[in-house]
């Protein structure tokens, strides 16, 4: 075992690097925190529901395609009808309030939107979450909200509502095929990190020993300040099991394993010491 583990130092160092990581990627407030409290950016107006396109994407009586922020759908084919279903059943026929930080459209037309049901207060990505049948995203850069959506996808992972009835919701590092196989989507990996390497301007947490075919997490040099201003050491990884979400991509060469490019902290949670 490295040294970063062994010495009292390193312990310290790796306790913080637990207690930061619980802070910044699945931190759960002490209290319940109410429907109408966290994700309440300011108004992007209001409509309604006239069709489910998918499992987070749906269109107003007056033409707009709505996107819901801060989820992911999951790649779990037992669950890929079930989704857009899911959906209807919270937001189906009813009128909702948008909200968000920016209302401008993507390349796709979509508006993306925090959405709220008006009655009740429900916030939709809220009760998706909850319910088993989205993945919490990793864009969400306000805390609070980011903290009741993260809270939301553990208490439906623990009751293995949803999605979570499957234990392929969560790729096994240590099996590249499978995770390579959803290259293109967004995934959930979990597994030990057998060594920590820089090879250029990238750091690459291997969970293989074969680097060119394993799973890695990629970590590029302008993303070791944010890890330092965090007070993470990236090398305290080593030997430690972490679960890791991002958009899977495929190592280009001869023998192309997958990859996770991780662009903000909270893509990562240490999960314990083997």
């Amino acid at each position: 075992m490295h040294s970063i583990l062994t010495t009292a130092a390193g312990m310290q160092r790796v306790q913080r690097i637990g207690l930061a990581l619980a802070g910044v990627v699945f931190a759960i407030a002490a209290a319940p925190l109410s429907h109408a409290a966290v994700c309440a950016f300011a108004e992007q107006g209001n409509g309604h529901v006239a069709e489910i396109i998918d499992g987070r994407s749906f269109r107003l009586a007056d033409g707009r395609e709505i996107r819901l922020a801060g989820v992911e759908t999951a790649s779990v084919a037992a669950a890929a009808v079930a989704r857009p279903h899911a959906l209807a059943a919270i937001i189906g026929d009813h009128d909702v309030i948008l909200r968000g930080e920016d209302d401008a459209p993507d390349r796709y037309g979509r508006q993306a939107a925090f959405v709220f049901l008006p009655d009740s207060g429900t916030l939709v990505q809220r009760e998706l979450l909850a319910r088993g049948q989205a993945l919490a995203a990793v864009d969400v850069a306000d805390k609070a909200c980011a903290a009741a959506l993260n809270a939301a996808e553990a208490e439906a992972r623990a009751a293995r509502r949803g999605i979570w009835e499957t234990a392929s919701v969560i790729k096994n590092a240590e099996s590249p095929g499978d995770i390579l196989s959803a290259v293109g989507r967004f995934v959930v990996v979990e597994g030990k990190v057998l060594s920590v390497r820089q090879g250029g301007t990238t750091t690459y947490l291997n969970f293989g020993r074969n680097w060119t075919r394993g799973f890695a997490v990629t970590i590029s040099k302008r993303m070791m300040p944010v890890f330092e201003a965090a007070g993470l050491a990236v090398k305290a990884f080593e030997d430690r099991r972490i679960r890791v979400r991002g958009w899977v991509e495929a190592h280009q060469g001869a023998s192309p394993g997958p990859r996770i490019d991780v662009t903000k902290l909270t893509q990562i949670e240490l999960l314990s010491s083997n």
